[in-house]
């Protein structure tokens, strides 16, 4: 079997696993709800001793709150989402949700695969976005296994047919969450097709690193592992284009406040992007673990480091965000509320073969792992 690292994404406990011992990780089983179907949604929930948790619920596999401590020990969580999974179909917006079948956007929803060309459901505008209408986020995934330990662990999975939102081959998804005792939570991504596919996936949590989302993220500091970005058209999609970004609103090679030049409409760019919603290519090699983002927020000293194996990173701020929204504690989120670093590979890489390819065969195994790991300051 041949392995390709493509970028390589109200809990009432019911179940609890046998704990190994005084200081290992557990993983709890329980409900979180119904949809409006009646379909039962379950949660896990990951603790370490350090008391850092993080719940995953079966709709989209999504990572639906991760309570962190500050620098003072007080544990928030510092995730966006909602109460009640329902809201997560009602109004989406992949707070935390596992993206799929191809995260980030496909232009004018086509792409060709070996001569043929396939049609993809459009959402976004003319485009396709995360895996179109009714992507990986809005599935119903298996809980396929959950474990205690040194970290602990749930394996969720997905079948998504062939043909499902117009892409070709049954693939065999899996996503596991793991949290160790350091205060990391890990994700890894596999799928395998039965049919030659384009396969791109991720985790889209929302972080406000402020907990509870207390302030907007304008004042967090950021530092990506980044020379070059992607530049983007009017739609989103990326021009082909690898732009330095010494010089730019994108330089973030050195600690930057989000809101330094986040607003500087000199720059076609953030015009088009309302903000930041652009792909940076990760320095580094991909396919090994390595960090392409450092986030701080400095009042509550709380501060992420991500790790990802991925060529790229999309950085995003919220900027569709309008203050209808109203998630956990019915606190309304607004455009800056959180930052969203997606890894994977580039946007509309099917239709780019000179990007980091999309593409994959049957035998082969899809990888996307990514590292969040926090410490204070």
């Amino acid at each position: 079997m041949k392995t390709v690292i493509l970028g390589a994404a109200c809990l009432t406990l019911c179940t609890a696993l046998f704990i190994t011992s005084a200081n290992a990780a557990t993983a709890t089983r329980g409900s979180f709800g119904a949809l409006a179907d009646g379909t039962r949604i379950e949660a896990v929930t990951l603790t370490n001793g350090a008391g850092m948790s993080a719940r995953i619920m079966t709709l989209g596999a999504t990572l639906q709150s991760l309570t962190v401590a500050d620098r003072n020990g007080r544990r928030e969580d510092v995730t966006l989402g909602y109460d009640k999974p329902q809201d997560y179909l009602t109004r989406p917006n992949y707070f935390g949700v596992s993206v799929g079948r191809f995260a980030n956007r496909i232009a004018k929803g086509k792409f060709a695969l070996d001569g043929k060309t396939y049609a993809l459901v459009t959402n976004d505008g003319p485009n396709s976005l995360h895996g179109g209408a009714k992507g990986f986020d809005k599935r119903v995934w298996k809980i396929e296994s959950i474990s205690n330990g040194s970290d602990a662990k749930v394996i969720m999975s997905y079948v998504s047919a062939d043909g499902e939102e117009g892409f070709p081959g049954e693939l065999k998804v899996t996503v596991t969450y793991a949290l160790n005792e350091k205060n990391e939570l890990r994700l890894d991504y596999r799928a395998t097709t039965s049919k030659p596919t384009v396969v791109n996936l991720t985790n889209h949590a929302y972080f406000n690193l402020s907990g509870n989302a207390a302030r907007d993220v304008m004042g967090n500091l950021v530092t990506l592992h980044a020379e070059r970005f992607t530049p983007v058209d009017a739609t989103l999609i990326p021009t082909g284009e690898r732009r330095p970004v010494a010089g730019t609103p994108f330089d973030f090679r050195k600690a930057t406040a989000v809101g330094t030049r986040i607003r500087d409409a000199r720059d076609q760019q953030i015009r088009y992007g309302r903000g930041y919603d652009h792909n940076f290519i990760v320095d580094g090699a991909p396919g090994n673990l390595r960090t392409a983002a450092v986030v701080e927020e400095p009042v509550s000293g709380r501060v992420m480091e991500v790790r990802v194996t991925a060529p790229g990173i999309q950085f995003y701020t919220g900027n569709f965000m309008d203050g209808t929204f109203f998630g956990k504690n019915q606190r309304s989120y607004r455009q800056g509320d959180a930052i969203c670093l997606e890894p994977g590979t580039f946007p509309d890489a099917p239709n780019r073969a000179d990007f980091p390819t999309a593409r994959l065969n049957p035998g082969q195994t899809y990888v996307n792992s990514m590292v969040f790991a926090f410490r204070t300051k």
